[in-house]
């Protein structure tokens, strides 16, 4: 008789064959087949099994299974095998954010030291989307991606490639909206800031009040008593940019960035094209290891051999040590940007996982995208899951922006915060939604609509956006979650939106305005609310819905009908109608 096995754990990645799982669990693969048939199930050694199965199997041999990603698991390998001797300090990952025209890109090209121009061979760019500049005979990588957005759909994808935020303000504008955004963003990240203070040698620039308003964003520069690097600098004359670049390294060294060129080379695609001489072409930054030509390797769930690599300046490199940005020829596919990359020795194994990653990438893509919603919120709650409530307020007004953050920011308990990532006044827009995303926070909006494309967006990354018209319901929904007793009584539901294209006075029936069905429909009997910039200026009922001279009880998209507000005249073309009813909504326990 078998003598009992000594219970064990083993550590399991994704795409597990039946022979994978044997070596795991170090017995036979034909006692491995035998205990798969007793189950019913017949596979041969090089068949995948998924995650159930792998963990019944485990158990039937005393062990328990525990599983990380492919990516995962060979990092794990790689920590095993690498000796702490062989860690040596790599380049900082720079990212550069700011509002638009504050001199983000001339920043950067006068880092570069030559204008984009000169450095093009034969008028032909070939941009990277990433470079290394060298300062006191040492490196820094630079992202040269189109600032916050990028950096929040890596992090969205779970992608951390960034050391540092440079954060571009300009001395004659100082902090602008999407300054405010980058603050967010690079808070949200958890990722150090150096702040770059750009156009110093503008005349009657006032340095002064553009750090007394980043102090009030909580940005307090060190010559006043903060600890928030910040360097004056012109990009222009090139005015102190070396001592922005020994920030930058100086930020880095208290970060002890290291990483071993010793183990196969993992990193991130940071962008992915088809270049028509020369198929699918990703720019990697490698982030541990070293990435050489002739290695295989998987970029999610694209299988690739590196067939040749360019760098910056497009010569063509044998080899890439970490914190290096490479272009690379031989993908499959096209990976998406945020992927992670990993060198695999087994050319079949790398192909087997990128196979059974395609396979599976749908039930993938869907997991990804299962943000967080207000009514699960309260379940993961009680659960203990959750620890804070991540929120992204947008608001009307300046006054509605502060009264409701207070408010909310007052509701953190002992057991439960809630962390405001971002609020300001405006319509909901892409980034608030792609910082909820990377964040998986709820967008509260209060008197104001999402824009199409951040609707679409949302409903896409499943973002959950609450609009409200009274601060207290906004309140009592986020107390309800938190307490675990989220209790809609009423719930509202969307119907139509109609454009105002004229405006009409009629003597008994006042300001009847002349509108076009935009999307979904219009009832005689719906409320209403007036939107102008997409900000709530009127809510009330519909008094009369005609179609030419006839009494309409519902006009469909793509009508045009004329519709009268009761007790309100105040319409102007260009004005959206928003048509909506509440209805009662049981109260659910789960």
């Amino acid at each position: 008789m078998e003598a009992p096995r000594e219970f064990r754990k083993v550590t399991l990645t994704e795409g597990l064959t039946v022979g994978d799982l044997a070596v795991k669990l170090d017995v036979k693969s034909k006692d491995m087949i035998k205990k798969l048939m007793e189950r019913g199930v017949f596979a041969a050694i090089n068949q995948t099994l998924d995650k159930e199965m792998a963990a019944e199997i485990c158990k039937d041999f005393n062990a328990e299974a525990e599983f990380v990603t492919f990516e995962e698991g060979a990092m794990l390998d790689a920590v095993e095998v690498s000796a702490p001797e062989n860690l040596v300090p790599r380049a900082p990952v720079v990212t550069i954010m700011g509002h638009v025209d504050h001199g983000k890109t001339s920043l950067l090209d006068a880092i570069r030291k030559t204008k984009v121009t000169e450095q093009e061979h034969g008028g032909i760019t070939q941009h990277i989307g990433a470079y290394q500049v060298t300062a006191r005979d040492r490196k820094i990588t630079f992202l040269d991606t189109p600032g916050h957005e990028a950096f929040t759909l890596m992090r969205a994808r779970g992608a951390r490639v960034t050391d540092i935020v440079v954060l571009v303000v300009a001395a004659d504008d100082g902090v602008m909206p999407q300054t405010i955004e980058s603050i967010s963003h690079t808070k949200a990240g958890k990722v150090p800031m150096v702040v770059a203070i750009n156009k110093i040698d503008k005349p009657g620039v006032n340095v002064e009040r553009v750090k007394r308003e980043l102090a009030n964003h909580g940005l307090q520069a060190e010559d006043w008593g903060g600890d928030q690097v910040m360097v004056e600098v012109s990009a222009r004359t090139g005015q102190n940019l070396e001592l922005l670049l020994e920030m930058i390294l100086l930020v880095a060294d208290l970060q002890n960035l290291k990483a071993d060129p010793n183990l196969p080379a993992m990193g991130t695609i940071l962008e992915a094209k088809i270049d028509r001489g020369r198929g699918n072409v990703a720019t990697v930054l490698v982030q541990n290891g070293t990435l050489k030509v002739g290695d295989n390797f998987i970029a999610g769930a694209v299988y690739g051999k590196v067939r040749a690599m360019f760098n910056e300046h497009s010569e063509s490199v044998k080899e890439a040590l970490p914190s290096s940005p490479v272009e690379v020829l031989g993908l499959q596919g096209l990976p998406l940007a945020g992927d992670t990359f990993q060198c695999i020795a087994d050319d079949n194994k790398a192909r087997q996982m990128a196979q059974f990653r395609q396979d599976k990438l749908r039930d993938i893509t869907l997991a990804k995208t299962s943000r967080l919603t207000l009514d699960q919120l309260h379940k993961q709650l009680a659960e203990g899951e959750i620890k804070e409530v991540p929120l992204v307020l947008k608001c009307d007004v300046q006054g509605s922006q502060e009264a409701l953050s207070e408010m909310l920011v007052k509701l953190s308990t002992d057991k439960v915060k809630v962390r405001i990532l971002h609020s300001s006044v405006g319509a909901i827009t892409e980034t608030d939604v792609l910082l909820a995303a990377a964040s998986n926070a709820i967008i509260i909006g209060f008197n104001v609509r999402p824009e199409r494309k951040a609707s679409e967006l949302a409903n896409r990354e499943k973002v959950d956006i609450r609009l409200h018209t009274i601060i207290y319901n906004v309140v009592d929904e986020i107390k309800g979650a938190m307490l675990g007793v989220l209790d809609p009584i009423f719930k509202e539901t969307y119907l139509g939106t109609a454009e105002i294209r004229n405006t009409f006075r009629l003597p008994k029936a006042g300001v009847i305005a002349g509108c076009y069905i935009t999307e979904g429909k219009i009832t005689r009997n719906a409320e209403i609310r007036l939107l102008r910039d997409n900000v709530v200026i009127f809510e009330g009922k519909i008094a009369s819905l005609k179609r030419f001279k006839d009494d309409a009880s519902e006009v469909q998209k793509g009508y045009e009908c004329g519709i009268g507000i009761h007790n309100y005249n105040d319409l102007k073309i260009g004005d959206l109608i928003e048509a909506f009813f509440m209805e009662s909504v049981k109260a659910t326990a789960s």
